[in-house]
């Protein structure tokens, strides 16, 4: 080796190693190649944190992010509160339902055939506590701890709802208390529209 070459090798050892960092957290903070279902459907992934009752996040990078952020298919959770906002009826409950059955967790993910994502880029999925096994989703409406969410048509919409009328009817979680009142404002609209409806 020449001796200018000699000389500054200790710097090329730091360019090199700087370098080397570069790429693996380019590597690290891209995407996997191919679309959502390529890359998560039928997978199974670790629940990195439960953010509240129908919203959590895997430990699976998506885009910048080190995690991907899930919101559950079909049903739809009382808010927990966040800021100087307080805590809708039984949104706590919901979200301390979700920690224990998911927090630390590995589940399986399945994604609709069409729409995988909602407007605030949150992948949209049905979770199961294990392959084949029972699904999330449904578990919240069984022990009400959420809503069936009307709003957007999916493939388990009727089976939902059904599961939610008989939570309902024994008075199960959330709806053991319920009033117009404690309704989310979506919900309640929807219910008044109905209620129209039928007289």
């Amino acid at each position: 080796m020449p001796s200018r070459w000699r000389r500054h090798r200790p710097t090329l050892a730091v360019l090199a190693l700087l370098a080397a960092a570069v790429a693996y957290d380019r590597v690290r903070h891209t995407p996997a190649p191919g679309n959502d279902h390529d890359r998560y459907h039928g997978r199974t992934f670790r629940v990195a944190r439960v953010v509240d009752g129908d919203t959590l996040d895997i430990d699976a990078p998506d885009g910048n992010r080190e995690v991907t952020r899930i919101r559950l298919w079909g049903v739809d959770t009382p808010e927990t509160g966040t800021g100087p906002e307080p805590p809708a009826y039984f949104g706590p409950e919901a979200k301390a339902f979700a920690v224990e059955l998911l927090d630390g967790r590995q589940v399986h993910i399945v994604l609709a055939p069409t729409r995988t994502r909602d407007k605030y880029h949150r992948l949209l999925a049905y979770v199961f506590l294990e392959r084949g096994g029972a699904m999330f989703n449904e578990r919240l409406l069984e022990e009400g701890t959420a809503y069936a969410d009307w709003r957007f048509d999916h493939a388990y919409a009727d089976r939902f709802e059904a599961i939610e009328k008989q939570a309902r009817r024994t008075g199960r979680g959330l709806w053991r208390d319920i009033s117009d009142d404690k309704l989310p404002p979506w919900r309640r609209r929807m219910e008044h529209r109905e209620a129209a409806r039928r007289d």
